[in-house]
């Protein structure tokens, strides 16, 4: 039965990402596009060349493990689960993704964007503070407390965050509107470049004294 429900979540997020999908990723002139390595016998549409359809077989548009838990043994203490065209060929000019997050006691899964893709986000397990920050000049926060059942959308290219308030582990699910979203963790990018951002620049940016971003470079360094 716990397959059978983590299935119906799937295929619920991914219908409710498709709503979304055609507003970002060009729409395919084709039935599909099942991403090949091998140019050789390939055409390119877009996103990554295509398999000639005649060769395509059932195992390009499968994936199996979703209702495995990732890793949440790090710093920040969660995992996502990717579903992308790089796991199923078959999402390939599709404009649609899934991704599994885990989340340990206390987990974040840190600020971040997606560059190519809203996603929207469903609670299985768990009690999660999630929001999302506007653009300039506004910067209006935008926060919720989800519980399992609730949904939350985070739209395209905006910072994002999700936090496991709870002392238990959490699990959630997510569609997006690409078949490969991108991702960009903010402190990831900002102090742990590489190269790295002159330490100037950051000083002047977070008014910081520089000490304190070198610090932070040599946190994300090391890690």
């Amino acid at each position: 039965m716990k397959g059978i429900h983590f299935t119906v979540i799937a295929f619920t997020l991914l219908a409710f990402a498709c709503s979304l999908a055609s507003a970002f990723d060009p729409s395919p002139l084709q039935d599909f596009c099942v991403a090949i390595k091998d140019i050789k016998n390939g055409v390119f549409v877009n996103g990554k060349f295509c398999k000639d359809p005649k060769l395509a077989v059932a195992e390009d548009f499968f994936f199996s493990g979703l209702n495995m838990p990732g890793n949440t043994s790090n710093l920040v203490g969660s995992n996502v689960t990717n579903v992308n065209v790089d796991q199923i060929p078959g999402l390939n000019t599709l404009g649609i993704s899934l991704v599994r997050i885990d989340y340990a006691p206390y987990g974040l899964n840190p600020p971040h964007t997606h560059p190519r893709g809203t996603e929207i986000l469903f609670v299985v397990k768990g009690t999660l503070y999630v929001g999302f920050v506007t653009s300039n000049p506004d910067n209006r926060l935008f926060t919720k407390i989800l519980n399992p059942g609730d949904v939350f959308v985070f739209p395209i290219g905006l910072i994002h965050f999700q936090f496991n308030i709870g002392k238990t582990e959490a699990v959630a699910f997510a569609g997006l509107s690409s078949q490969n979203a991108g991702v960009i963790t903010i402190a990831n990018a900002v102090f742990g470049s590489s190269p790295p951002i002159n330490p100037d620049v950051l000083t002047k940016a977070f008014q910081l004294d520089k000490n304190v971003v070198q610090y932070l470079q040599s946190r994300f360094w090391s890690d």
